[in-house]
């Protein structure tokens, strides 16, 4: 059996971790098959999205906790790499959160781009609660996200957030009815699935790196070299093209 599936349509691909008996947990074999499943959709000039989910009844539910008994740094780094994989993706990333995203799990979501959640998911970081400290990054990225209180709920106080929970918090983009999650999810990625490839590795790179710029004065240039580039593309020439004759009809 396959530990993900993996689709494309329409510029999107999606990868859906696929061992619904273990709660989709995360394991070498499925680590492996995530990376594969990266690998195709950022090699495939057609894909420019990636909508990462779980089979049900949850999203993912962490590290195999016997593995986790015996952990090494180099074990637990062989386990990260299933959602460091999607981390560091170049394309735009969406988790839908379908279920439970525990541990490795809940780093695996945040970890894209950004997260749309079913009303029935649940973001569990789990550390405290096993008497495990923080790992993958996760209280980095719950910092960046959603700021102080609500990394400090999640990892020292063991809060566990559903998705209308995590809405608030500021973790998710969107929380929807468990049936709206897929088309929700499809349609949030079609806009960004309709744009040239290369674009959208651009702007993402630069939504990234900015984030060292300390002035707005430094934002602009850095910003200036990626905009005059995309000028010169026949993408733009094409659109803007649309779009004036589209307003002299008017």
């Amino acid at each position: 059996m396959a530990m993900v599936l993996y689709e494309v349509s329409e510029g999107i691909a999606t990868l859906t971790l696929n061992n619904p008996e273990e709660r989709n947990s995360m394991t070498a074999d499925m680590v492996a098959e995530i990376v594969t499943a990266m690998d195709a959709a950022e090699s495939d000039p057609n894909v420019r999205v990636v909508i990462v989910t779980g089979t049900a009844p949850a999203f993912c539910a962490g590290a195999n906790l016997g593995n986790l008994a015996e952990a090494t740094r180099e074990s637990l780094l062989g386990i990260y790499e299933g959602f460091l994989r999607v981390a560091r993706s170049p394309l735009p990333t969406i988790a839908a959160v379908n279920g439970a995203a525990v541990g490795a799990g809940m780093n695996l979501a945040l970890g894209c781009d950004v997260r749309i959640a079913a009303k029935s998911a649940k973001f569990d970081s789990r550390f405290v609660q096993l008497g495990l400290h923080p790992g993958g990054g996760n209280t980095w990225m719950q910092l960046r996200i959603a700021g102080m209180q609500t990394a400090m709920a999640s990892v020292v106080f063991g809060e566990v957030l559903d998705g209308e929970a995590a809405l608030r918090a500021g973790l998710v983009w969107k929380c929807v009815d468990d049936q709206a999650l897929m088309p929700t999810a499809r349609e949030f990625a079609a806009k960004a699935a309709a744009a040239p490839k290369e674009l959208l590795v651009s702007i993402k790179k630069t939504v990234i790196d900015i984030g060292a710029v300390a002035t707005h004065t430094e934002a602009v240039e850095f910003e200036l070299g990626p905009q005059v580039w995309s000028t010169r593309q026949p993408w733009f020439r094409e659109r803007l093209a649309a779009l004036q004759a589209k307003i002299s009809k008017r």
